[in-house]
């Protein structure tokens, strides 16, 4: 029932203008925009939320997902992973909140075992084939994996919605 499911897609901290500092005003903007979105796509029926597990964007959208889940536990977070070690490099509290997302979701896939070139491009495409419709923090740039899998979920016709980064305020495309 792909019809049920969105992904979401978006940028890593370093994209931000804020990196890694969580507790700037801008930071937390986008993520209540982010779990607002998400509560919308909620109220309009989907139920199965595909994230790739990246840090930033990804780990935001799974975390507003397993919150909103305490009240809906009708919902379902799918974690797809482009390879087993994704999170070998990260920091600790990075890992720590990555682990701890896998450990809640309701099902975790591995689109590949060993890390290669073009496994995120796979994790990547796995999540728009399996969805309806794109949630993107997307800051326009042309090139990167959020820019590549916003262009695929276009061509394949998908709904998307796309969160400015820095003002968070809804694009339909």
């Amino acid at each position: 029932m792909i019809e049920r499911y969105c992904a979401f897609t978006g940028h890593r901290p370093r994209k931000f203008p804020w990196g890694d500092n969580e507790t700037d005003a801008r930071c937390i903007a986008l993520k209540k925009a982010l779990a607002k979105e998400i509560t919308k796509l909620v109220d309009a029926g989907y139920t199965d939320f595909l994230s790739g597990m990246a840090e930033g964007t990804d780990a935001w959208a799974a975390l507003a997902v397993l919150a909103l889940k305490k009240e809906n536990p009708a919902l379902k977070l799918h974690c797809v992973l482009p390879c087993e070690g994704q999170a070998d490099e990260w920091s600790a509290s990075a890992r720590e909140r990555y682990f701890s997302i896998l450990e809640q979701a309701d099902e975790v896939v591995y689109v590949s075992r060993e890390y290669h070139d073009g496994c995120m491009l796979k994790r990547n495409r796995y999540l728009v084939d399996h969805a309806a419709c794109l949630l993107a923090v997307y800051n326009g740039e042309w090139r990167g994996g959020t820019a590549m899998t916003v262009r695929y979920a276009q061509k394949l016709g998908r709904e998307i919605t796309i969160l400015n980064p820095v003002a968070p305020e809804r694009l339909e495309l």
